[in-house]
């Protein structure tokens, strides 16, 4: 009886400690969310959030088809070509031909659209490095590798 009274609590424990950590990213998704969409606006105002992903993930990149792009943000491909243009409009990405498909284009930041990503970065450069100031090096590695675990599924 004692086994299966240590095996429940041990079961509980662990379900108020994932709990607890779904709680966790939940308020990080939110911080995250309220940062890209302060970025997204001073990129360009009025920018939306998704726009800003699409283009991040561009500058990322640095060269990507469509095709690759809307795979890579699992994202429907004619939403991805919509927002693809607004940032050709606002001068922040460029199209090349793909000179391994002709049938497709690359698409690359501008200079001017790397410039206005690092100036709407600036405010919150440093804030994870003074965020983590206190920490040891080994933890923030070890929190890297935790976290790299988590999301791909593997065990740490």
């Amino acid at each position: 009886m004692a086994e299966f009274e240590s095996a429940s609590e041990s079961r509980e424990a662990r379900t108020e400690a994932v709990r607890a950590l779904e709680a966790e990213f939940g308020e990080l998704l939110t911080r995250i969310r309220r940062l890209i969409a302060e970025n997204a606006e001073r990129v360009s105002p009025g920018m939306l959030p998704g726009a800003y992903k699409v283009f991040t993930t561009i500058v990322r990149r640095e060269s990507i088809t469509l095709s690759c792009l809307a795979e890579s943000l699992t994202a429907d491909k004619g939403q991805v070509s919509r927002t693809v243009r607004e940032l050709e409009e606002l001068g922040l990405i460029t199209r090349t031909p793909d000179p391994d498909d002709g049938r497709s284009s690359l698409l690359s930041p501008t200079p001017d659209g790397i410039r206005r990503l690092a100036v709407a970065r600036e405010p919150h450069d440093n804030a994870l490095l003074d965020t983590l100031q206190e920490w040891s090096v080994q933890d923030i590695r070890t929190l890297a590798r935790l976290l790299h675990s988590l999301t791909t599924g593997e065990s740490p």
